[in-house]
């Protein structure tokens, strides 16, 4: 299974390239235009598709992918999550999507979910729209369970 990602390569997005490429795994990234006149691609990816948004690249991972997993990271990532979880929720993304919460860094985010529920804002079964790991890897196994596990039927 390749790993799909946003193309950078620097931070955490870059460390996971470098992993996967150094282990001999098939990389595939999909970057916008305007973060390669930058620099700011990873050179090492199998297969780079250039798309003219950051719409469209989010599009684009989501519909290569089968999972999804959220590392630690700041607004941007903390926008994709909360967008995955959204198609999720509205049935037009069928993977997994799969919180890591490495040290609680996401505990704070797990929190306000909670206090949207607890303020009727979400029903509780929103919950289970998405699996929090407190490892990498837990985080893989949640990403490649069998979908039928990640069930969710929405109240409306």
């Amino acid at each position: 299974m390749p790993l799909i990602t946003g193309a950078g390569r620097t931070g955490m997005m870059g460390a996971v390239a470098d992993a996967a490429i150094s282990a001999g795994g098939e990389t595939i990234g999909v970057i916008p235009r305007f973060m390669v006149e930058r620099g700011w691609n990873h050179q090492g990816m199998r297969t780079l598709h250039v798309v003219e948004t950051m719409h469209l690249r989010k599009a684009m991972m989501a519909e290569l992918s089968s999972a999804a997993i959220a590392l630690p990271g700041g607004i941007g990532t903390f926008e994709e999550l909360c967008e995955i979880i959204t198609w999720r929720q509205l049935g037009l993304y069928g993977g997994n999507v799969v919180i890591l919460n490495t040290n609680g860094y996401y505990d704070s985010f797990l929190a306000m979910i909670a206090q949207a529920i607890s303020n009727n804002f979400m029903h509780d079964d929103h919950m289970g729209l998405f699996t929090v790991a407190a490892t990498p890897a837990e985080a893989v196994a949640a990403a490649l369970s069998a979908q039928e596990t990640k069930t969710f039927s929405p109240k409306f």
